[in-house]
């Protein structure tokens, strides 16, 4: 990365985190596609270790936790012996929280959709709290056991679960199931009824996929490899936590949960590259 000085760094991230793809991002800036995609993984694990480490002891209150799910390098159905080298060819599942009343995303995780992947996520989110929360899940049964090992009784959780009418292979091509109501479940603790929601969360699930094309259904935009796919994560969320304002806070989330004390620039971001790390 020697030979791009800070200002076409900055070009290439800001185009990254404007929802374009890396061919699109070649064109755009006419740094070459190898020298793109360097970038991409080096800024993404310097986000990801910037944001790890500041990260710890938050103030929140209400976290809402979902998965969303994108692919890499092919679709599940799709993996077959030829692809055999790619060890994390399939579906991934991204795993995210979010405080309802700062908008941070405090963690993230990218894996499968199983236990040992929702322990590694509650693990990761009880490390960074500072104090007792409300938690409020899907219907995914996997997050029981991770919430009752990672808390214990130190949690108020409870789960929001969708009622879907029909099978969704009985719908048409790409139309999920209609959902006709929901129901709560008690699952820790005293939550209350008020803040049982995961609105806010499923709202980040469409921020991401509007904002990196990877995430965009029915296009080659998906990632080739997962290391790619972890550093495009990072990237967005460093983006989306400190440099994005966001509309009804009118400041950051970083901001707002006091994680520092001003608006971050596409060129703080780039000078995690160089181990500055400024609050």
């Amino acid at each position: 990365m020697n030979r791009l000085d800070v200002e076409r760094r900055a070009q290439v991230i800001r185009c990254l985190i404007d929802a374009n793809s890396i061919r699109a991002t070649v064109r755009i800036t006419g740094v070459a596609k190898n020298t793109v995609v360097k970038l991409l993984v080096e800024i993404g694990a310097a986000c990801s270790e910037y944001q790890d480490r500041v990260f710890r002891n938050l103030k929140l209150k209400r976290i809402q936790c979902d998965e969303i799910w994108s692919f890499v390098y092919a679709k599940q159905k799709n993996v077959g012996p030829t692809m055999l080298e790619h060890a994390h060819a399939g579906d991934v599942w991204t795993w995210t929280a979010i405080d309802a009343e700062t908008k941070l995303v405090p963690c993230w995780m990218v894996g499968g959709r199983d236990a040992a992947a929702a322990g590694g996520f509650i693990d990761d989110l009880v490390g960074r709290l500072a104090h007792r929360v409300q938690l409020t899940t899907d219907g995914h049964k996997a997050y029981l056991d991770a919430v009752d090992g990672a808390f214990g009784c130190e949690v108020d959780s409870a789960m929001l679960v969708k009622l879907y009418g029909a099978d969704p292979e009985e719908e048409k091509r790409y139309s999920p199931a209609q959902c006709f109501g929901t129901r709560t479940e008690i699952i820790i603790g005293d939550p209350d009824p008020k803040h049982i929601s995961t609105s806010y969360v499923e709202r980040q699930n469409l921020t991401m996929r509007m904002c990196m094309r990877r995430f965009t259904r029915l296009t080659n935009a998906f990632s080739k490899k997962i290391e790619n796919h972890a550093a495009a994560v990072a990237l967005y969320f460093m983006y989306y936590n400190f440099a994005r304002i966001h509309q009804t806070l009118r400041v950051t989330p970083a901001m707002a949960a006091r994680v520092t004390h001003r608006l971050w620039d596409v060129s703080d971001i780039v000078a995690l590259l160089d181990e500055k790390k400024p609050n």
